[in-house]
């Protein structure tokens, strides 16, 4: 298996001389020249999200981004005066991306300069490499799935779910009920695995191994009796959130193998990562099995740990481990759970096939 990629996923702007021409508070009929439109089209369509962090009034610059045409390829916009790294961090953090996957681009050296000493891990690039940007290597993802041409439209469906989520007036529970939150879990299809190989190399913090499993991996799996590969869906009535999760299961009569769970940070408040566990824990309880679960500590995916230790997933010796194979490498760690039933999910409709019958 291939180590990891690093592509930019969200690349953040800035306006005057540099996504338009001109200053706005000089010249409010600022022009969009045409490689940059072709530039934020061609990174929309990859699935690459962008923002804007711009010194500017925010109405009138907003205003200007509506009639130039491209104000909704931006799912973030931090319009105002303070410094350009405070508002590249806030962006990183509210889309809840690592800062080395944060791209920013502005025509003044100071300000690339200012944002690289307080962001050291954001990669910063001068207005003249704009025509150039869709050439890099770090632009390229690996694949461009449905899902992730979808990208920005599920990222704005967020951006609306959490307004009303502030606004609304009760417990969190009764919130995630009022979505009408649906979960599809199904044996990948081989048109599926793009994203399922797109979902190891783009999920961090929902890991629980940081390794990636290319299509050519998963088709393998795909194809032997032995191994689950599970693709996991997500809607509401907002819309969908498409593929959310995948994971990767051995099974053996004794022992299943979970050799990988990894989720898309988007749905982390949604328990969806828990829901995965608990369901899989009551299969293997239906099938007979005890479960173990390949978990690799990364920079990352503490809250991977801490999901697998609320599941029941404990260090504990059991004679179970001896017939698995040692793990690929020394840092992953093999953790335990025997199983037994587990309730229905309260917050969301679960529709999954039975890996297991009594």
């Amino acid at each position: 298996m291939s180590e990891p990629i690093t592509t930019v996923k969200c690349v953040v702007w800035d306006l005057d001389n540099t996504l338009w021409k001109g200053t706005l508070l000089e010249d409010d009929d600022v022009v969009i020249a045409d490689h940059v439109r072709e530039t934020i089209t061609g990174l929309d369509s990859r699935g690459i999200l962008q923002a804007v962090a711009s010194k500017n009034d925010h109405g009138p610059a907003w205003e200007r981004l509506e009639a130039l045409g491209v104000a909704e390829y931006f799912v973030l916009a931090k319009i105002g005066w303070g410094p350009k790294s405070s508002s590249v961090r806030t962006i990183a953090d509210e889309l809840k991306f690592a800062h080395h996957t944060i791209a920013f681009v502005d025509d003044q050296p100071a300000e690339r300069a200012e944002v690289g000493f307080h962001l050291p891990e954001v990669r910063c690039y001068p207005a003249e490499s704009i025509p150039d940007l869709l050439d890099l290597p770090e632009y390229t993802p690996a694949t461009v799935t449905t899902d992730s041409r979808r990208r920005r439209e599920m990222y704005q469906s967020n951006v609306r779910r959490q307004a009303e989520q502030e606004s609304f007036d009760g417990p969190s529970e009764a919130f995630l009920r009022s979505l009408e939150l649906v979960m599809e879990i199904g044996r990948a299809t081989a048109d599926d695995l793009s994203r399922m190989e797109e979902l190891t190399l783009r999920t961090s913090q929902m890991n629980a191994t940081g390794v990636h499993y290319s299509d050519a991996d998963l088709r393998a799996l795909l194809d032997d009796s032995r191994h689950e590969v599970l693709a996991v869906t997500m809607s509401d009535r907002f819309g969908s959130h498409g593929a959310v999760g995948v994971a990767l299961l051995e099974k053996d009569p004794a022992v299943w193998h979970l050799k990988l769970l990894a989720t898309s940070c988007r749905v982390v408040s949604f328990g969806a990562g828990a829901t995965v566990l608990n369901w899989l824990v009551g299969e293997a309880a239906t099938a007979g099995a005890h479960l173990v679960a390949d978990f690799r500590p990364t920079a990352r995916n503490r809250i991977m740990d801490v999901a697998y230790r609320f599941a029941g997933f404990t260090d504990e010796p059991c004679a179970c481990l001896a017939g698995l194979p040692a793990p690929d490498s020394a840092e992953t760690r093999r953790l335990h759970l025997t199983p037994g039933p587990r309730p229905a999910p309260t917050t969301l409709h679960l529709t999954a096939l039975r890996l297991a019958t009594a």
